[in-house]
C-alpha cells in the first residue's frame, strides 16, 4: 500500500496524476482542479474509501502527477494517458458492436460514398452510424438517384476512366459517369456537398426544389421529366421515412441513455439532426472505478468526444449532469469552435426523447448479459478460466452459491442458486429458514450448509442403482459463499462434518473488494475485472442474494399481513388460513376488491369490510 504524503508536498495546481503498483505499472490515471485537494482525499483509512478506492489505493505503492495550467488540459492530459497505459482502475469504454458509417471521401478529386467500419480514417466525412448495414445500404440505395455520387473503388474508376466506358451504375442512373466527362468537376461537387447535407438531416429544401421542378414540368406539359422526378421525390420522402422525426426541426443534439448495476453500465447515444435521429451508437462499460452517475457520466463524454467521427451540435442531452459539467462544456466547446450546452432534459420531447434512448440502453444491457450467458464458447471459456484460477482439478460444471438475509438479526433466511453449464438453473433453487441467534451470520451459515451437506449423505447412503437421488442431492463442484473468511471457514467446518472434504471444492466471495478466499491460502485470489470468470461468479452471487431478500420479503410480508389478520375482530386462526389458502398469496390478498372480500360466502360481509379496512389502513414498513 502506498505511504501517506505530506499535503505541503503535492502542488495546489490543476493537473492530472497517476498510481503505479509495484512493478511500475499504471493501474489508475485522474484529473483534479486542485492535486493536493484530491490526492490527500486518498490517505485516509482504507475503511472510509469505497471499496473499489480501496482495493485501488491497496495495489498501489507510489504516485506521480503533471501538472497543467487549468482544468481543460488536465482532462486532455488525463485522457491521453489512459489511451497509452490502459489502467485497469479506470473505466473504459468499449463498443458493444461494430456500427457501420456512411462516409464521403475528401480528399480525391472525385469523391466517392461508400460503407465504412471502425476507427475514424483521414480525408472522409462520416455520417451515421447506422443500426446495421443492410439499414445503411438501403438508404444508400435511395438516395443514389438524386445525388449520383460514385461509389466505385479508385482501382475500378481508373480502368472505367481508361476504357472510356462507365460502369452499370451509370445507366441505372445512380452515378452521375465523372469516369467519362459526363458530369463537371463544379457540378459534381455541388452534388456531393447537398449528399453532405441531406444526410445530416437538412432534408427540407430538397423536397421542396423537386416539386417545383416537378411543377414546372408538368406546366410546359414535359410530364415524362415530370413523372421521374416524381419517382425521384418517392425515394427521397422514403429515405427520410428511414429517419426517424422526433423534435421540430430546429432540434441539433445528441442524447446520451445510460442504464448500470453495480459492475457494468450500458451507454446509448441519438444523433438528432434537424429533428430526426440520423443514427445512433452504444457502448458497454465496466465498472471498475468508484464512480457515481454523474461522474461515470464525465468518463462517458470525455472518451466519447475524444474519438467521435461526427460534428458535433449545439445541444447535448443527458439524464444527469456530469460532475464536472462546466470544464466539459468547456472542453467541448473548444473542439467545436463554437458553444455548445450540456443540459438534462427535464420536460417535453426532450424528455421523451431521453427516456426512449435510456431505454434503448436498458435493452442493450440486458441483451449483452443473455449473449453472454447463451454464448457456449463465452460458458465453457469462463469454467476453463475459474479452474485455472482457483487451481481446480476441472472446471466446476455444478456451482452452488449460498447467501443469507435477515432484518435487524432477526427472521434468518438463507438461499442456494445453482449454475450447471454456467447457467442458472432455477429448478434447483432452494430456500432455508434459519434458527440462530440475534445477528450471527456465521452461525446461519454453517446451519444452511450442514443442512445441505446432510441430504448428500443421505442421497449417498439411500440411491439406488439406476441413480434415483433427486435434484437436491446431486453434488456441486465448487461451492462459493458470500462473504469473507469467516464464512469460508464455517463452510469448512459444515464440509467436514459432513464427510465431503476434499470432494467438494470452497470458496468465498467477499463483495467489498471483489476478492475470492480459497481455503489454506492466507491472500485473496484477484481475477481480473472484465474476465468472464469473475463476470460468472459475481452474477452467481447477486443472484444468490436476490433470492435471499426476496424470501426474507415474502416472510416479513406473510408474518405482518398475519398479524394484521390477528388484529380482525372475528378472524381466528381457521379463517386467517382458510383466506391466505383461498388467495394464495399475500400480494393477491392485499390486492383483492372490497366487494370479493365481502362475497367470499363463507365469510360474513361485515367481517370481510373489517379485513380489507384492515388490509388497506395498517402502516407497512419498507423493506431493508
Amino acid at each position: 500500500m502506498i505511504e501517506r504524503i505530506i499535503p505541503s508536498q503535492i502542488p495546489d495546481n490543476p493537473g492530472s496524476y497517476q498510481f503505479k503498483d509495484g512493478d511500475g505499472r499504471v493501474i489508475y490515471v485522474g484529473k483534479a482542479t486542485s492535486l493536493r485537494n484530491r490526492l490527500s482525499s486518498y490517505f485516509q483509512p482504507v475503511g472510509n474509501l469505497h471499496p473499489r478506492t480501496a482495493a485501488m489505493v491497496t495495489d498501489a505503492k507510489s504516485v506521480e502527477w503533471i501538472v497543467v495550467n487549468n482544468e481543460v488540459e488536465a482532462l486532455i492530459l488525463e485522457y491521453n494517458l489512459i489511451q497509452r497505459f490502459h489502467p485497469r482502475y479506470n473505466v473504459r469504454l468499449r463498443d458493444d458492436k461494430s456500427y457501420p458509417f456512411l462516409a464521403i471521401t475528401t480528399d480525391h478529386r472525385w469523391p466517392r460514398a461508400g460503407i465504412m467500419r471502425g476507427a475514424r480514417k483521414r480525408g472522409a466525412r462520416y455520417f451515421g452510424p447506422y443500426p446495421h448495414q443492410a439499414a445503411i445500404r438501403e438508404v444508400l440505395d435511395l438516395i443514389l438517384r438524386t445525388f449520383p455520387v460514385r461509389t466505385c473503388s479508385d482501382s475500378q474508376f481508373s480502368r472505367y476512366e481508361r476504357q472510356g466506358r462507365p460502369c452499370l451504375l451509370y445507366h441505372i442512373e445512380r452515378c452521375s459517369g465523372p469516369c467519362i466527362g459526363e458530369v463537371t468537376q463544379e457540378r459534381y461537387a455541388t452534388i456531393v456537398a447537398e449528399m453532405g447535407r441531406f444526410l445530416k438531416g437538412d432534408t427540407k429544401e430538397f423536397v421542396l426544389r423537386l416539386r417545383k421542378e416537378m411543377s414546372a414540368a408538368a406546366d410546359q406539359l414535359n410530364f415524362e421529366q415530370a413523372a421521374q422526378i416524381r419517382d425521384r421525390l418517392e425515394l427521397i420522402e422514403k429515405a427520410i421515412d428511414k429517419q426517424q422525426m422526433v423534435a421540430g426541426e430546429s432540434f441539433h443534439a445528441d442524447v446520451f441513455g445510460l442504464y448500470q448495476d453495480e459492475i457494468e453500465a450500458a451507454v446509448q447515444v441519438f444523433f438528432v439532426r434537424k429533428g430526426r435521429v440520423v443514427g445512433r451508437k452504444g457502448f458497454l462499460i465496466d465498472k471498475v472505478e468508484d464512480l457515481d452517475r454523474a461522474s461515470l457520466l464525465s468518463q462517458v463524454l470525455e472518451q466519447y468526444y475524444s474519438e467521435t467521427p461526427l460534428d458535433i451540435p449545439l445541444e447535448i442531452i443527458v439524464p444527469v449532469m456530469p460532475s464536472d459539467a462546466h470544464v466539459i462544456q468547456q472542453w467541448i466547446k473548444g473542439l467545436r469552435g463554437g458553444p455548445v450546452h450540456v443540459k438534462v432534459a427535464e420536460r417535453g420531447e426532450k424528455r421523451a426523447l431521453l427516456d426512449t434512448v435510456t431505454n434503448n440502453a436498458a435493452l442493450e444491457f440486458k441483451r449483452n448479459r443473455m449473449s453472454r450467458a447463451t454464448d457456449h464458447n463465452a460458458r465453457a471459456k469462463a469454467l476453463r478460466s475459474i479452474a485455472e484460477e482457483l487451481d481446480l482439478p476441472a472446471p466446476p460444471l455444478r456451482i452452488e452459491c449460498y447467501d443469507m438475509s435477515h432484518f435487524q438479526g432477526s427472521n434468518y433466511v438463507g438461499s442456494m442458486v445453482v449454475m450447471e453449464d454456467a447457467m442458472l438453473k432455477k429448478s434447483d433453487y432452494r430456500r432455508f429458514r434459519v434458527n440462530v441467534g440475534h445477528n450471527d451470520d456465521y452461525a446461519a451459515m454453517y446451519e444452511v450448509l450442514s443442512r445441505r451437506f446432510a441430504h448428500l449423505v443421505q442421497a449417498r447412503d439411500t440411491i439406488d442403482e439406476i441413480g434415483a437421488g433427486r435434484k437436491f442431492s446431486y453434488p456441486p463442484s465448487l461451492v462459493v459463499v458470500d462473504g469473507g473468511k469467516g464464512q469460508l471457514r464455517m463452510a469448512e467446518n459444515a464440509l467436514s462434518d459432513s464427510g465431503y472434504q476434499g470432494q467438494i471444492s470452497l470458496i468465498s466471495l467477499a463483495k467489498q473488494f471483489e476478492e475470492i478466499y480459497v481455503p489454506g491460502k492466507p491472500d485473496p485470489v484477484r481475477i481480473s475485472r472484465g474476465s468472464e470468470a469473475l463476470y460468472l461468479l459475481q452474477q452467481l452471487r447477486d443472484e444468490a442474494h436476490r433470492f435471499a431478500i426476496t424470501f426474507h420479503r415474502e416472510l416479513r410480508d406473510k408474518s405482518m399481513t398475519a398479524s394484521v389478520l390477528e388484529s380482525v375482530e372475528g378472524m381466528g386462526p381457521a379463517r386467517i388460513k382458510r383466506i391466505l389458502r383461498q388467495y394464495g398469496s399475500i400480494s393477491k390478498l392485499n390486492t383483492a376488491a372490497l366487494e370479493d372480500l365481502e362475497n367470499l360466502g363463507w365469510l360474513p360481509r361485515a367481517i370481510g369490510r373489517k379485513v380489507f379496512e384492515a388490509l388497506h389502513n395498517s402502516a407497512k414498513p419498507a423493506h431493508r
